[in-house]
């Protein structure tokens, strides 16, 4: 028993005498303790973090040239190659990382909803080749998610409201009656052709307090500018004919457009 105990003790002896410790501070560039830095040798699970005094202490079986890493958050890693039994009292500085990203800070703000980007924008075009559509604005936005068609009425019900909370404004102007007057049971129609508009913008929610009366969504139709150049339209079709000509001044512009058409040969 008592060789078996001399022979332990011998061992742990041994373990002791081989292991090496690694101690030091760090502290930033104004000499200030930098608590919970990272400090280890590279390539090992042998390290430590400092404490709110910026001392470290650990032990290590390491020997011979080691690599000593030395991180924070915000500062610039520093990195130390020596002889580890030389890596006691170390005084380590660390230098603000120029690199670093400044603090973000999130506040509460306010919602814009001008942005054509977060609402759906219809060409003349999109409307007329929308199946079902039948050439009609409303027709087409009837097709967007959000709106439905109640009884075949043909106005513009969105997200379960009445067709009076959705305001419709031509050009920045509020535009009460926007729907041509029908019998009952049957089907209306926008009154207004979407040629005449070079932008159709609808929102089925989420407008700023500019349109506050409506409570559904909201319809800007911005009208064509002015042309840039005179022009004429010629149309020629198997049941007659069209002829457009276009006038402009320096600061304003007329059209004047005729049809003719004749169902007879049909």
């Amino acid at each position: 028993m008592q060789t078996l105990i001399k022979f332990l003790i011998l061992c742990l002896t041994t373990i002791t005498f081989a292991q090496t410790t690694i101690n030091g501070k760090v502290t930033d560039s104004k000499n200030n303790p930098i608590a919970g830095a990272n400090v280890y040798l590279d390539g090992t699970y042998d390290g430590d973090t400092t404490n709110d005094n910026g001392d470290f202490n650990f032990t290590t079986i390491e020997k011979g040239t080691q690599t000593l890493i030395i991180s924070y958050l915000a500062y610039e890693t520093k990195t130390m190659i020596a002889e580890v039994s030389t890596l006691e009292n170390l005084q380590i500085k660390l230098r603000d990382d120029m690199g670093a990203l400044d603090a973000v800070v999130i506040t509460a703000g306010t919602f814009e909803a001008n942005d054509n980007s977060k609402v759906s924008v219809l060409t003349s075009l999109d409307v007329v080749t929308t199946a079902s559509a039948l050439g009609d604005f409303v027709g087409a936005l009837q097709t967007l998610p959000g709106t439905s068609t109640v009884a075949e009425d043909g106005r513009l019900f969105v997200r379960g409201g009445a067709a009076e909370e959705t305001q419709i404004f031509i050009d920045g102007i509020r535009v009460f009656t926007p729907f041509t007057p029908t019998v009952n049971n049957l089907p209306t129609r926008g009154r207004y052709s979407p040629f005449l508009f070079d932008g159709i913008t609808f929102s089925t929610g989420g407008y700023s307090a500019e349109y506050g009366n409506a409570l559904s969504s909201v319809l800007l139709l911005n009208s064509i500018d002015e042309p840039d150049q005179n022009k004429t339209d010629i149309g020629i079709m198997t049941v007659g004919g069209s002829l457009g000509h276009t006038k402009k001044w320096e600061k304003s512009s007329v059209s004047v457009s005729a049809s003719y058409i004749n169902l007879a040969p049909y």
